[in-house]
């Protein structure tokens, strides 16, 4: 006769077998949470050291513009997440995790390296945000001025222990670009904005786009919007933001493959709307111009309304 304990080993088993989220330990629960405790990369996969690293162990994961498009994001120190599995790949513990800071649909899930955050039971409290003086976020986009564009990168100074977490295979130091890659050594479009304002705005142009309240310029000329824009008023399509620092200039991070005119540069306003407006149409409602098949821009008012 089958005892109840066999019984409950094979169920076990077989939940663990089946199972479409984490391995099994058998008398360790999952802990809940985690904590950034530094500046911490979100991933796409789990398996973060083929991203960093490779089959030869000095290779990037990157694509045919050299970005490594693996990575999300970087949460910040404070970030909280929630645990939904963890797994081992190779050496390391990963966590695939959601959190608040980053609430965008995924197919794939987020990985972090359990190395890099602090674990508790007990939900603790978000990360608290508070939104710099408008001179001051200002002040912050211009710093970045001459960054590289990273994707996912929202560190333009780079996260030096990258090099330490995943350390390249050999005695030869990398060639430059390749370890500033590795550092994650810039910023991204929405990733400038997100650092300038210490992590308050969303992450992501999908959010972006919807972002504060929109400023009527249906139909305008590139001179008549000029005439209507403020300061932090976000040039933004799906893809794609622009920062208006005032009615003369823009800043933004720009990817250009192969080129020398990416990473963050501030262009004339006027320059960059009549570039936007050569391929994009001026729309107040985003979703319908989508809808429609139209490939459209919107302005965005934040600041202001965000507070």
């Amino acid at each position: 006769m089958v005892s109840f304990a066999s019984l409950r080993l094979c169920a076990i088993a077989l939940f663990c077998l089946f199972s479409l989220s984490a391995p099994c330990f058998a008398g360790e629960p999952a802990p809940r949470y985690a904590v950034a405790e530094m500046p911490t990369p979100v991933l796409n996969t789990p398996d973060i050291a083929a991203v960093f690293g490779g089959r030869d162990g000095r290779t990037l994961q990157a694509d045919n513009c050299g970005q490594l498009r693996a990575m999300e994001f970087v949460a910040l120190p404070g970030t909280v997440f929630t645990i939904e599995a963890e797994q081992t790949k190779g050496k390391l513990r990963v966590y695939r995790v959601t959190t608040a800071d980053y609430p965008y649909p995924s197919k794939k899930g987020y990985f972090i390296d359990s190395r890099l955050v602090r674990i508790t039971e007990k939900k603790p409290p978000e990360r608290p945000r508070q939104l710099p003086p408008k001179e001051t976020v200002i002040d912050n986009l211009l710093a970045a001025k001459g960054s590289r564009y990273v994707w996912g990168g929202n560190v333009r100074s780079g996260l030096p222990q990258m090099l330490s977490l995943y350390p390249p295979a050999g005695s030869v130091p990398l060639p430059s670009e390749t370890a500033a890659m590795w550092r994650l050594h810039g910023v991204d479009c929405s990733g400038l904005l997100y650092e300038a304002t210490g992590g308050f705005t969303p992450r992501n142009t999908s959010a972006l786009i919807g972002y504060g309240k929109g400023v009527e310029i249906a139909g305008l000329s590139p001179e008549r919007i000029i005439g209507r824009v403020e300061p932090l008023d976000l040039i933004v399509w799906q893809g794609h933001v622009i920062i208006i620092l005032d009615r003369e200039r823009t800043i933004e991070s720009r990817l250009d493959c192969g080129g020398k005119n990416g990473g963050v540069v501030v262009r004339p306003l006027q320059e960059a709307l009549a570039g936007v407006m050569t391929g994009r149409m001026a729309v107040d409602d985003y979703a319908d111009a989508a809808k429609r098949g139209k490939k459209g821009f919107v302005i965005r008012r934040w600041y202001e309304t965000v507070r």
